[in-house]
């Protein structure tokens, strides 16, 4: 069984299990009534109640009930970027949904994930923190626990969490920096399709700053963008550039030319938000995907 283990310093002389754990650890209220009520935490091995008062140099340890997914384990190239004990962070490749659906229930970043347990002798249920299309690449994060998931979860419903993504349009961008606040919806529930929509539409909100313009006579003006979303609906991103007249390139359902790129030029390069442990405040990006840079060098 996974565990987190703390080793009692002098400056925590007094306190009890409780309170060391809370300056240690961020663990989320659910997880903590669990604690309590599955007698999860222990000192030097041996179950024990929060109130006690430790010596300097016991070890404090917290059990994480054992869990797994049921995914069919399978050989799927991952690009990991970071790992420790509650987060995998992967620079997903184009081409490949992130989790099994109805329609994909394999060949997904989730077998790929239960195969890198098997070959790391770890076990845990695989959680995504967040998700982006199939077509889309860049960071996509793993909880190892529910702990670790939920308090992911508690970030992005606050807001706290920054995540730019880089978009290749089409046509050239005047302003430098600018807001879209548009609510996004499904018009119908036959098509995968979004579209801004007043009624029926949640509130989206993406904020658009320009890093380059290119214009070719082969394959028209595009410009090149940073994306950073303050709402994460579906198609979000693609929905609020094309319409405002700049699909993004390679996007076929939303209007996008595919003779440049011939999958949507959207890229999650960037991700920052508070450790679910530590607190710490941490971020990770990555570089454009080949194909977005190759298109690029094209333009250029």
């Amino acid at each position: 069984m996974a565990k987190y283990e703390h080793t009692v310093t002098t400056e925590e002389t007094g306190l009890t299990i409780n309170q060391i754990l809370k300056r240690n650890y961020k663990f989320s209220s659910r997880f903590k009534t669990k604690m309590k009520y599955q007698s999860l935490v222990d000192l030097n091995g041996t179950p024990a109640p929060g109130y006690l008062r430790p010596e300097v140099g016991d070890v404090i340890g917290v059990r994480l009930p054992e869990e797994t997914s049921d995914f069919e384990p399978e050989d799927i190239p991952l690009d990991i970027i970071y790992e420790d004990e509650d987060l995998i962070l992967i620079n997903k490749q184009p081409g490949i949904i992130v989790h099994p659906t109805k329609g994909h229930p394999e060949h997904t970043i989730a077998n790929g994930v239960m195969k890198y347990m098997s070959d790391t002798d770890q076990s845990f249920k695989v959680r995504f923190a967040n998700r982006i299309d199939m077509d889309t690449s860049g960071i996509i994060i793993v909880a190892k626990n529910a702990n670790s998931q939920n308090e992911l979860s508690s970030q992005m419903r606050a807001g706290t969490v920054v995540k730019k993504y880089k978009a290749l349009v089409e046509g050239i961008i005047g302003e430098d920096c600018f807001s879209i606040e548009l609510p996004v919806g499904r018009p119908s529930p036959e098509s995968i399709q979004r579209a801004v929509m007043d009624e029926g539409g949640k509130s989206a909100h993406s904020e658009i700053r320009v890093l380059e313009r290119f214009s070719s006579e082969e394959y028209g003006d595009h410009t090149l963008v940073e994306v950073r979303i303050k709402t994460g609906r579906t198609h979000q991103i693609r929905v609020h550039l094309s319409h405002i007249g700049h699909p993004i390139a390679g996007d076929s359902l939303y209007g996008g030319r595919t003779d440049l790129i011939d999958r949507q030029a959207l890229h999650a390069y960037h991700i920052e938000f508070s450790h679910p442990m530590s607190g710490e405040r941490v971020s990770f990006e990555v570089p454009l995907y080949d194909d977005i840079s190759a298109a690029m060098v094209t333009l250029r």
